[in-house]
């Protein structure tokens, strides 16, 4: 079993679906996570808390808002110097909408680059410098399968992953020499509320859409996803870095 035992993780976006399932992992391994979401969300000290207890570890709740760059990154900086050091960060927060791109607004595009690229970088400058410290960090970036073209509807998402890509791409060559991995991971369609938000009363239809494109045919559950971000932020992935994995169920 992976032992993150003395490690502090800072993991986004991490009151969604995917988000609690990495936590619960993450807890259940040793790790000290601290769970960062809408500042708004009046849930997210009870869920943390919830969490915490299921899988006996320590989850803490952050409110942070990730539309807010500077601030975020200021707010991580403080963080990271409280901890003593963050020693993973997970940049799993995203936004999704689904509809033409001619009936985006541009505020809402900005929003989704914001949020679901620029913020990673945000974050990644506020806890570079601890990593580099201890000569040693993980960094794990979501990117999705929608880039490899095949999906309707989702430009401003797909364009804020695309970015994502190239900013793990960049950052590992960067952060290498000190030790810090940076790697990227690319969900297919996962079993979650997002996808009940978005799809609505289209979701049998979509469902069985997924179904017909994957090569293996049931649905990807956000504990698959969780298994994979703890291999990556574990010492058996020590020499992996710069790749984007797809876990899509086959596309």
């Amino acid at each position: 079993m992976t032992n993150l035992s003395g490690k502090v993780v800072l993991l986004t976006g991490g009151l969604g679906s995917l988000g609690r399932a990495q936590a619960a992992a993450l807890a259940r391994a040793g790790a000290r996570v601290l769970l960062l979401d809408r500042p708004e969300n009046a849930e997210g000290p009870g869920i943390a808390a919830e969490l915490a207890a299921a899988n006996k570890g320590t989850i803490v709740y952050v409110g942070c808002d990730l539309n807010q760059l500077a601030e975020a990154e200021t707010a991580v900086k403080a963080l990271a110097d409280e901890e003593g050091t963050i020693d993973i960060l997970i940049n799993n927060a995203a936004l999704i909408i689904n509809r033409p791109f001619e009936e985006f607004s541009l505020g809402e595009y900005e929003d989704q680059i914001r949020v679901n690229s620029s913020a990673a970088f945000a974050l990644a400058r506020a806890c570079a410098p601890g990593m580099k410290k201890k000569g040693q960090g993980r960094i794990v970036n979501f990117c999705s399968v929608t880039l490899n073209g095949r999906w309707d509807g989702y430009v401003p998402y797909v364009a804020s992953k695309g970015a994502m890509l190239g900013l793990t791409k960049s950052l590992a060559r960067e952060l290498g020499p000190h030790g810090i991995t940076v790697n990227a991971v690319s969900p297919g369609a996962v079993v979650s509320e997002a996808e009940e938000r978005v799809f609505g009363e289209r979701l049998e239809e979509y469902n069985d859409w997924i179904l017909a494109n994957q090569c293996l045919k049931r649905r990807i559950e956000p504990q698959h996803i969780a298994d994979l971000v703890l291999f990556l932020v574990s010492p058996a992935s020590d020499m992996i870095s710069g790749q984007n994995i797809n876990i899509d169920g086959g596309w």
